[in-house]
């Protein structure tokens, strides 16, 4: 099925938010209704200390939350550990989906409820809206929503999403009033270039992983750009990479607190990467990807 895309340029903001609508995307109403994914059990044992919620000060349910809205009115579906402890601070994944796509669409797309719960995350995915700076800034306060009714680490919020949502994820760490937010990001298929990023100046150091396709028709060679564009920015010397897990390849010499990784794959532009379990241990343990 053919894209129909166009670019959107709102000055003076530099941003510029390509938006783009594939048929196959829009064709989700006969797997809304199906099951969601399996939710797994996490090993609250063998975690690391967290910080606590106070007993009955939240009162989200364990398992699957389907049509929460934020204040703003964005529609998302929240997804626990199936042993989930509402006094336990768990870190959050948020999935921004791509254009036209529900979020109950994007995680039957992206696999990820079950990887990331059996890893004591809670996974939010966000039903898509047309992107500009005001919607990217109304998506990052749907954490602080979930938070209000979920046992959240606030400081552990996590962003992935494709195509339109991984211009979001990425748009997220830059955008002054929301770059203090995610605590690592993964934009898959983004729509952003070098040049777009350089219109923004560099946030502290956070870990990013840039998946994007050799293959992508759409964005030809941007993930190759905007790995480039984070690597400067968390002091990486572009010059030395290592081969790590999933044929990605971490950059070097990168700040604490910067692990840099580009992971190119060679699907189509719709494709979603088959890297969750490396993105999980990403966002887990950036330091081993320094």
């Amino acid at each position: 099925m053919g894209l129909k895309c166009r670019a959107v340029r709102r000055a003076p903001l530099a941003l510029q938010i390509v938006s783009c609508i594939s048929f196959s995307f829009l064709v989700t109403a006969c797997t809304e209704n199906a099951a969601p994914p399996q939710m797994e059990a996490y090993a609250y044992s063998d975690a690391p200390a967290a910080a606590r919620c106070a007993t009955g000060t939240r009162i989200g349910g364990a398992g699957a939350s389907d049509g929460e809205s934020s204040a703003e009115g964005l529609r998302y579906h929240v997804r626990t550990p199936s042993n989930y402890d509402t006094t336990i601070a768990h870190p959050l994944l948020m999935v921004y989906a791509a254009a036209g796509q529900s979020g109950l669409a994007s995680e039957r797309m992206t696999g990820l409820t079950s990887t990331a719960t059996a890893h004591g995350f809670v996974v939010v995915y966000a039903d898509h809206r047309p992107l500009g700076i005001p919607t990217i800034e109304q998506l990052g306060t749907i954490p602080g929503s979930v938070a209000g009714k979920w046992c959240i680490d606030e400081k552990r919020v996590f962003v992935t999403g494709h195509s339109d949502g991984g211009t979001a994820s990425l748009a997220l760490a830059v955008i002054d009033k929301t770059k203090k937010k995610p605590a690592a990001i993964a934009p898959s298929a983004a729509g952003w270039t070098g040049k777009d990023l350089e219109a923004y100046q560099c946030p502290a150091p956070i870990p990013v992983m840039v998946m994007h396709s050799a293959n992508d028709s759409l964005f030809p060679g941007w993930g190759a750009q905007t790995s480039a564009w984070w690597a400067a920015c968390n002091g990486c010397d572009a010059a030395k990479t290592r081969k790590v897990e999933g044929g990605c390849v971490a950059y070097q010499g990168c700040k604490s607190g910067g692990a840099t990784l580009y992971c190119e794959g060679s699907g189509s532009h719709r494709d979603w990467p088959d890297l969750n379990r490396v993105m999980i241990e990403f966002f887990t343990h950036p330091e081993k990807f320094l």
